[in-house]
């Protein structure tokens, strides 16, 4: 991880324990039928797992390695070293990636949700996330922040009004990890990184604001 990315995911925390004690977050949470106690759980595993990343695989490099990675502090450079020139490492962000994923199929268990509808409604959010991302060199990919969460709710509310909140989590992070990091993996190749996350650096802040705002949208 970056030092800013560090300080962005300080930040991000720090500004979602602030929401926890006004009881935002926990509203949105309590929308998809979890307690406070459940709330913090996910929160926190979310938070520390946006540390973790999990080896995938490896795809040919479309660009020279950005010289910045050089840059970044030995303990992390020793591991990047690892990864051969002329390749990307795919790996999976736990916070990101593994638990948005596990907790969606959570909630599609839970709430008996319309398999056909959650397709449609996360293609929906997949294509939307890819039109409105756009690969950031020394970033990854990057999108506007709010376009995932209003869409995502608008989507869910119009296909099932009757569990809005549920099927506006899991079509906003579904999609985002879909439309901004599946398909953007060719773009991310291009990009002079050794390591290409899914659900990782800013995609992270993307599938964990969206699944709030989406919520407490919908």
């Amino acid at each position: 991880m970056h030092p800013l990315q560090l300080l962005l995911g300080l930040f991000v925390f720090a500004f979602v324990f602030a929401l926890i004690q006004v009881g935002v977050v926990t509203v949105a949470f309590d929308k998809l039928g979890l307690s406070a106690g459940s709330a913090m759980l996910l929160l926190l595993t979310s938070l520390a797992g946006s540390m973790v990343n999990l080896p995938l695989f490896m795809v040919d490099a479309k660009a020279a390695r950005d010289p910045r990675w050089q840059r970044l502090p030995q303990w992390l450079n020793s591991r990047l070293r690892q990864v051969p020139e002329g390749k990307v490492l795919i790996a999976m962000n736990v916070g990101g990636g593994l638990v948005p994923v596990c907790f969606s199929a959570y909630l599609l268990g839970q709430h008996s949700l319309p398999l056909g509808i959650v397709l449609i409604a996360t293609g929906i959010q997949a294509a939307i996330c890819y039109a409105a991302s756009r690969p950031v060199p020394g970033v990854g990919i990057g999108m506007p922040v709010f376009i995932a969460p209003i869409t995502a709710a608008i989507t869910a509310i119009i296909l099932q009004p009757g569990a809005s909140a549920p099927l506006a989590y899991i079509c906003g992070t579904l999609g985002v990890l879909v439309g901004a990091d599946l398909l953007r993996l060719r773009d991310v190749s291009r990009l002079g990184s050794p390591v290409a996350s899914i659900g990782g650096a800013g995609t992270f802040d993307g599938v964990f604001i969206t699944g709030i705002v989406a919520v407490l949208l919908a």
